[in-house]
């Protein structure tokens, strides 16, 4: 029983990390699927600094250049629960450059239990993502769409949908500034959990600014989520306190070229994760990334419940630098 109460709160942490508003199926697409959006407080729709894992944000977010760049990661939670994520964008000669992903949340084995609290056995649970996208570049716009399978299996009760993720972004042609904007999640589901259950999908549109003053050694990025239900969840809040529910803000300090140190505040989940003995540190992240000739290294830490936190580990190889190299001596 203690393993359903700790999957019950992965899932509420998925929500509030990522969107609120209803109970929604695939909550955890909304889990960041890599260390570096973790730390800068799990959204990102603008931030296109080389890195193949934000196709799983914006697919508009990867460009040609990430050809040959493979990423793996691996985020922990409670108990033995963790997500372990893959990423590769390949150069077709044809079709140009593909991004292919995959993610799977493992929460182990569970004991099932029927309406009268019996136990009906025990059941291996997790949730899968497989993702293809691609983007195309025209003048100082790029437009990117992917296409997502998702699973779900959550003690005997399976769902699947089809899904897709639809983006753009401008990116300035003098200055350091781009904005984006995604629509996620739309599409429809493949297979219900039970004969009786109506899947809700976890729809969301973002929008959000990356830019960085031309002399401080720092990059902000700023998002704003779950627009598509604005005043649906929370009807007697504040003006001001419906905006924070519905704020990212992430900022890279450039201390180094190839050593960057992260933060990141989540208005929705500081709010949503407050105890009666203080908020603490919930809502913001803290993390760093460096990078070492063709490996870059990106470390996590969030806390999202009392006495406890979520660590994320993220490897990028660029394997076209590594084989060019290797084809030159």
């Amino acid at each position: 029983m203690k393993k359903v109460v700790i999957i019950a709160l992965v899932h509420s942490v998925a929500v509030t990390w990522g969107q609120s508003g209803g109970n929604k199926s695939f909550q955890f697409l909304n889990v960041p699927a890599h260390a570096r959006l973790a730390a800068l407080g799990g959204v990102n729709t603008s931030l296109a600094d080389q890195d193949v894992n934000f196709a799983f944000n914006n697919p508009a977010l990867v460009s040609d250049t990430l050809a040959g760049t493979a990423s793996a990661g691996y985020l922990f939670y409670l108990a033995d629960i963790g997500q372990a994520t893959f990423s590769y964008a390949h150069n077709f000669a044809n079709a140009g450059t593909v991004t292919f992903g995959i993610r799977h949340l493992n929460y182990g084995e569970v004991a099932g239990y029927d309406a009268s609290g019996m136990e009906t056995g025990m059941f291996q649970s997790g949730e899968t993502e497989l993702l293809i996208g691609k983007s195309h570049q025209v003048g100082v716009f790029r437009l990117g769409a992917s296409i997502k399978g998702v699973f779900s299996n959550l003690a005997g009760f399976r769902g699947a949908a089809l899904l897709t993720d639809v983006g753009g972004i401008f990116i300035h042609p003098q200055k350091q500034l781009v904005v984006g904007m995604v629509f996620r999640n739309l599409g429809f589901m493949l297979n219900e959990f039970s004969e009786t259950s109506n899947s809700d999908l976890p729809f969301d549109i973002q929008i959000g600014v990356t830019g960085k003053p031309q002399h401080m050694p720092v990059r902000f990025s700023t998002a704003l989520f779950n627009l598509a239900n604005l005043g649906k969840a929370y009807r007697d809040q504040s003006l001001v306190t419906e905006f924070f529910r519905h704020l990212n803000v992430g900022a890279e300090l450039l201390i180094h070229k190839n050593v960057n140190v992260l933060v990141g505040y989540n208005g929705l989940r500081q709010q949503e994760l407050q105890v009666q003995d203080g908020s603490g540190m919930r809502g913001f992240t803290v993390g760093f990334l460096v990078r070492v000739k063709h490996f870059e290294c990106a470390l996590s830490r969030a806390s999202y419940s009392v006495g406890n936190a979520a660590y994320a580990f993220t490897l990028n190889v660029n394997t076209k630098s590594i084989l060019t190299k290797r084809t030159e001596l």
